[in-house]
């Protein structure tokens, strides 16, 4: 079945979250109404939704700082994993950096969502051993 892949709009808006919610990506610490708004928004990130049959079927959240690329939100719908549309909407993402001109793409995975670790390394991706440090901003 073919599908669509395109930047997200602001009419796609429930369609993308309730897939995020689907795919058990969305996180407590998180605003996903904010992500998907800022995304779609800024001049260095979009929403890329995959369509068929007038649904979204899958999405990921795209975008740069100039220096390394970044994959967030990559969501398959669940009844249609094994189709492929997990990786062309990566290949998208991959794609829409290029054209920004971005050369090295990272995405971190949660501990608990492990189990797509599999789906990203035959993809080409691998483990860069980091210390990842963080300070929450907001009070």
């Amino acid at each position: 079945m073919p599908i669509d892949i395109r930047d997200a709009t602001a009419e796609d808006e429930h369609q993308v979250l309730a897939l995020w919610r689907a795919c058990g990506l969305v996180a407590p610490h998180n605003d996903p109404v904010s992500d998907f708004r800022f995304a779609i928004g800024g001049p260095a990130s979009t929403v890329l939704v995959a369509h068929a049959d007038d649904l979204i079927v899958a999405s990921a959240m795209v975008g740069h700082d100039g220096h390394r690329g970044w994959l967030y939100y990559v969501a398959c719908a669940p009844e249609r994993r094994g189709e492929g549309l997990g990786s062309s909407i990566v290949v998208a993402g991959e794609a829409w950096l290029r054209v920004q001109g971005v050369v090295k793409v990272q995405l971190m995975v949660r501990e608990a969502n492990a189990t797509v670790v599999p789906f990203y390394e035959q993809l080409g991706y691998e483990d860069m051993p980091r210390v990842l440090m963080s300070k929450w901003l907001s009070t």
